[in-house]
């Protein structure tokens, strides 16, 4: 029994809340004398940037911090908003239900990991939001989720950004076609397929809208006494899609299926779709900047593939000399901890200026997520997610010094543990619990317990 008391006591130590020394700022702080990179409002020299309760309140010279409030000397150094990766998986584990080509009823919200340590790596990139997406293997994948990098808590829920609007994964091409079509002999089997598809989902959704509407309407004019239609998640999913509720984010890669589904789409009046990797967008650039939110693509990832033989360094800078909202993503956990050189990289491969490639990492990503009202630019009003750099952010030799989320500290360079990993960490537990062997090795069980759990 004793030893029971002991375990119980340990194991409430250990999920006791632990405090980071960043969460303790209560999102009030002051930056001084930075080079200040506001993106939507040029480059300001010498410049404080106040911020109160998380959101950005003043912005100017000689500002004059409240009782109380943190202090950031920033001179000589560069702030910038916090970038924005508009493709990525981090905080997933599974993220394919292939069970279907259409799988819009399931939802990567509900399948969060809190204590993958890519959210802190992120944030050593200076990256503090990004897309957390469902994968390719389906034509409509299921529904996506825009995270904030509140790195240190156990709830999922903290890291949901509640202000961004939902999005939707579709894919086009070789991965759909081979995950159903080839191996479980469904359709799609070929690019033709892949449209039909999406186009025999969204006529099934019109008639399940009507339907509703029909029931509903009767039900107004107290002409029905039957019982609801049935309701189906997946269908009401697509619903919302064709009643511009939720933002298309689309995997596709050849400039032919690029180019179907603006047709699919505006046959069905959507104008809400972002095309994302787009690596043959180039060829479409004037469709894509007149019918759609943009692309999201890499800077300089092709050929590991067929279907993405083709492509170009210089296809960001295309897609934005011709006026299409563009973005470079990651969709990888590696890669999202240096977006900054990606970006500079269109500086070199097209000569975009640097308003231009830090808007590819910020402002444009947060357009295509719906999110540019709270974030993507300094300005008076929006949210401080903020990243401070020393030396300019399209610089080889930059480093990200401190990455703020809402005005709080989540990640500092000069004072931050050398091991930020959310883990057991046996030194928390009891003394009596290693009494004797047998205790020990209870202890030793405990330990293997947690770490197989939460340890990355």
């Amino acid at each position: 029994m004793k030893m029971k008391k002991l375990l119980l006591a340990g194991l409430l130590i250990w999920l006791a809340p632990q405090v980071n020394a960043q969460d303790k700022n209560s999102g009030d702080v002051l930056i001084k004398n930075a080079t200040v990179i506001t993106i939507t409002n040029g480059t300001l020299e010498n410049t404080d940037v106040m911020v109160r309760k998380g959101i950005i309140t003043e912005i100017g010279t000689d500002l004059k911090a409240p009782k109380n409030t943190h202090t950031v000397d920033a001179s000589d150094k560069f702030l910038m908003p916090g970038i924005i990766d508009a493709h990525s998986h981090l905080a997933l584990e599974v993220i394919n239900e292939s069970s279907s080509p259409i799988t819009a009823e399931v939802k990567m919200g509900d399948v969060i990991d809190p204590f993958d340590i890519s959210i802190y790596r992120a944030l050593a990139g200076g990256v503090t939001i990004s897309h957390a997406m469902h994968g390719s293997a389906n034509v409509i994948g299921g529904q996506n989720v825009t995270l904030k990098h509140r790195y240190g808590t156990r709830d999922p829920k903290k890291l949901i950004m509640e202000e961004a609007p939902r999005t939707i994964k579709f894919a086009l091409g070789e991965n759909p076609t081979r995950v159903h079509g080839r191996g479980k002999n469904l359709q799609p089997r070929s690019r033709m397929g892949v449209e039909a598809v999406i186009r025999n989902g969204f006529e099934e959704a019109l008639q399940y809208k009507a339907v509703w509407e029909k029931w509903n309407k009767e039900k107004q004019n107290k002409e029905v006494n039957s019982p609801p239609p049935t309701y189906n998640s997946r269908l009401q999913t697509l619903v919302d899609i064709l009643d511009g509720k939720i933002i298309i984010h689309c995997h596709s890669y050849r400039a032919d299926e690029i180019y179907m589904l603006i047709q699919v789409c505006r046959s069905f009046g959507i104008d809400k779709i972002v095309f994302t990797h787009a690596n043959e967008g180039f060829k479409v650039a004037p469709e894509l900047a007149k019918y759609t939110m943009g692309a999201s693509v890499f800077a300089d990832w092709w050929a590991y593939k067929f279907e993405v033989y083709y492509s170009t360094a210089y296809n960001a800078a295309i897609l934005t000399k011709n006026g299409v909202v563009t973005s470079i993503n990651s969709d990888s956990d590696e890669l999202i901890r240096h977006l900054y050189h990606e970006a500079a990289k269109t500086q070199r491969y097209g000569g975009l200026s640097e308003e231009e490639a830090l808007a590819l990492i910020t402002i444009n990503p947060a357009k295509q997520l719906g999110i540019d009202k709270w974030v993507g630019s300094i300005e008076v009003g929006k949210q401080a997610d903020l990243v401070i750099f020393d030396n300019h952010p399209l610089s080889i030799y930059a480093i990200p010094q401190m990455t703020l989320v809402d005005g709080v500290r989540y990640f500092d360079r000069d004072n931050d543990q050398a091991d930020q990993r959310l883990k057991i960490d046996p030194k928390r537990f009891p003394d009596p619990f290693r009494l004797s062997t047998g205790e020990h090795k209870c202890m030793h069980d405990v330990d293997m317990l947690f770490t197989k759990n939460y340890q990355n």
